[in-house]
C-alpha cells in the first residue's frame, strides 16, 4: 500500500515543481531585463537608420537601372550596326 500512496505524491509534487521552476526562471529574466534597460534619449533612432538605409538603397538601385539602360542602348545600337552592316555587304 505505500507504493500508490508514494505514486498520487509524485503526481502532485512534479507539476508543482515544474511551475515553481518556471516562475523562478521568469522572474530571473525580468529582472535581468530591467537592468539593461536605455534610455530612449541615447538610443539611436531606428526609423532614421531605416530611412537613410532605405535611400542608399534606392540610390544604388537607380545607378543599377542607368547602367543597365546604358548597357541595352549599346548593345542595341551595336545590333542595328552589325544588321547595317551585313545588309551593306550582302548588297555589295
Amino acid at each position: 500500500m505505500a507504493l500508490p500512496s508514494v505514486w498520487s505524491a509524485m503526481r502532485v509534487a512534479i507539476p508543482f515543481i515544474s511551475v515553481v521552476g518556471l516562475l523562478s526562471v521568469r522572474l530571473v529574466g525580468a529582472s535581468q531585463d530591467s537592468g539593461s534597460v536605455i534610455p530612449a534619449e541615447s538610443r539611436p533612432c531606428v526609423d532614421c537608420h531605416a530611412f537613410e538605409f532605405m535611400q542608399r538603397a534606392l540610390q544604388d538601385l537607380k545607378k543599377t537601372a542607368y547602367n543597365l539602360d546604358t548597357r541595352t542602348e549599346t548593345l542595341l545600337l551595336r545590333a542595328e550596326k552589325r544588321g547595317l552592316c551585313d545588309c551593306f555587304h550582302a548588297i555589295h
